[in-house]
């Protein structure tokens, strides 16, 4: 079974700023959701794995092999999609295709079945001989996720993948994904909480260069079963509230509040536990990771 190996990875752009910190894990198949705040250090572990970025320190390993040394042996077996993904605006898709598929080394004679088979994984047969100028934001996505599975890859890297889809085109990113994952390593990472959710078997959390909490999606959700909150209020109730807890979540139906909250205790007496979403158990993890800071800012 295939598996990667990272062991202490570290990388300082600066001289006394390091975006990533000893970063360990063993990634076998799967989904992994990768999550973080902005600037945590995500997109530069993920350059790492895709061969883009040299770290300062530390190993990733591929099936045994080092990959800084040997970069060829898992960009073999990679497919990268990355957070800004470009095209050629007067190519067809299929041209596209077929000219990506020529840069990665595919035989002629298999390129335009390959070509095909994923047009069809992301659902884009029909429109496939229209040009990319004439696409949509989630079509070229689309595309994006298209080019990554043409070599088969068995290590599949994800950075902010549904950026642009429409609802319907999540899903059918997610079923795609989801049908991926049961034989290959997808590292997936989003700050879409509910794609997580739907999508991952293994959550790394990455906060300021150092993986601070790993385990599956209901292991976070049992971190966090009796910290969420939720309490209709009025106005002078939720203002004072939000300044003594999290507010993962506000609706507003004429005078008064509906408010999900995170409290290690019973923030307000009208307020009831409930059961966490994966989303507020984020949300509770990540505030957790910060030293020194009683008071969380709130979120409406």
């Amino acid at each position: 079974m295939a598996t990667l190996i990272i062991d202490l990875l570290s990388k300082r752009y600066e001289k006394q700023r390091w975006a990533l910190q000893d970063i360990s894990l063993q990634l076998d198949a799967g989904i992994w959701g990768l999550i973080g705040p902005n600037g945590a250090g995500k997109t530069t572990l993920l350059r790492i794995l895709a061969t883009l970025l040299t770290p300062t320190r530390g190993s990733v390993t591929w099936n045994g092999t080092d990959v800084l040394r040997h970069p060829q042996v898992l960009r073999h077996h990679l497919g990268y999609l990355p957070q800004d993904f470009g095209v050629y605006p007067q190519l067809t898709a299929r041209e596209f295709l077929h000219y990506i598929g020529e840069l990665k080394g595919l035989q002629t004679s298999a390129l335009k079945r390959r070509v095909d088979e994923v047009l069809e994984v992301v659902h884009l047969t029909r429109d496939a001989d229209r040009r990319l100028k004439s696409y949509s934001g989630g079509m070229i996505r689309r595309v994006g996720i298209a080019q990554t599975l043409l070599n088969d890859p068995q290590v599949l890297i994800l950075d902010e993948p549904t950026v642009g889809l429409d609802p319907a085109e999540r899903v059918q990113f997610r079923e795609t994904i989801t049908t991926l994952g049961e034989e290959r390593i997808v590292i997936l990472s989003t700050h879409i909480i509910s794609d997580v959710e739907a999508m991952a078997s293994d959550i790394a959390l990455i906060q300021q260069g150092q993986l601070h909490w790993r385990g599956t999606p209901e292991a976070l959700l049992d971190d966090a079963a009796s910290v969420v909150w939720s309490a209709t209020l009025n106005s002078a109730e939720f203002e004072h509230i939000r300044k003594q807890c999290q507010v993962s979540q506000v609706i507003r139906r004429g005078a008064l509040v509906e408010a999900r909250m995170i409290a290690p205790v019973q923030p307000h007496p009208k307020a009831i536990n409930i059961r966490p979403t994966l989303e507020d158990a984020y949300l509770y993890m990540q505030g957790n990771t910060i030293e020194n800071q009683e008071l969380l800012t709130p979120l409406s």
